[in-house]
């Protein structure tokens, strides 16, 4: 493994800088940012374990994860988030040429928010450009008609906007379906941040890993549950920690 990563939980994270992941990813690949829940969710889930580990990047977008393996193991691991990592793409000049990327949706409610949002930032999207996902279900995932639809218009980028452990499942089948090698992007409800439709998280607040706050305030029924739930993580890297 190279030095920019550290295997935790068989999940290879990157622990490099922003700017030396640029030139990796010209090589396209699947880049996930899993949060807490997502590696919770590996006990219980072979299939999002095998496309979490199966990943070419982890981001380092959990909070606890970051603290607790600093308390666990003394070592700071660099924490790069869903959301710096989506907005700094945004900002990259390929990005933004037409048919460059290509966006899977959770709603057309949401579709439509996110691409009038984009185009504030001057990236105009076609109508062929989005595709609004279908309910999926548990288990291995496929979509042979998202597949042929990403075949025929060969975008340079795919940004999937869906749930934690549905999104690394479905990133996964494409990485692994298609003909070519895009860069394959799982960065959830960070698009969402920056379009209006789930709280927004300041800059500072996301650096100083204080996003699960601006959520819980937002939505404490759905959130609190969810982070308390996210401490599982921890007797998790006691054991990794442990075996090596």
């Amino acid at each position: 493994m190279p030095e920019e990563f550290k295997t935790i939980l068989g999940v290879p994270f990157y622990v490099g800088s922003l700017e030396a992941l640029w030139p990796r990813l010209q090589a396209g690949g699947l880049v996930v940012a899993p949060s807490a829940p997502v590696l919770v969710g590996m006990r219980s889930d072979p299939a999002n374990r095998e496309a979490v580990q199966g990943s070419d990047v982890a981001l380092t977008d959990s909070g606890f994860l970051v603290l607790f393996w600093k308390v666990l193991a003394g070592e700071r691991l660099p924490r790069l988030s869903g959301l710096k990592f989506l907005r700094a793409l945004l900002r990259r000049p390929d990005f933004s040429r037409p048919g460059a990327s290509f966006w899977v949706m959770p709603s057309a409610t949401d579709a439509d928010a996110n691409v009038a949002w984009l185009r504030t930032q001057q990236i105009h999207l076609d109508p062929g450009d989005c595709y609004i996902a279908p309910h999926y279900g548990p288990g291995p995932l496929t979509d042979p008609a998202l597949l042929a639809l990403i075949e025929s218009r060969a975008p340079e980028y795919v940004i999937i906007n869906l749930g934690g452990g549905v999104q690394e499942r479905l990133g996964y089948f494409l990485r692994n379906g298609l003909s070519r090698r895009p860069t394959i992007v799982c960065t959830g409800a960070a698009i969402a941040f920056l379009s209006g439709q789930q709280a927004g998280i300041p800059v500072w607040a996301d650096r100083l890993v204080l996003g699960w706050l601006f959520r819980i305030l937002q939505d404490p029924w759905l959130y609190i549950p969810r982070y308390w739930k996210a401490m599982r993580l921890l007797p998790m890297l006691v054991q990794a920690r442990r075996s090596g």
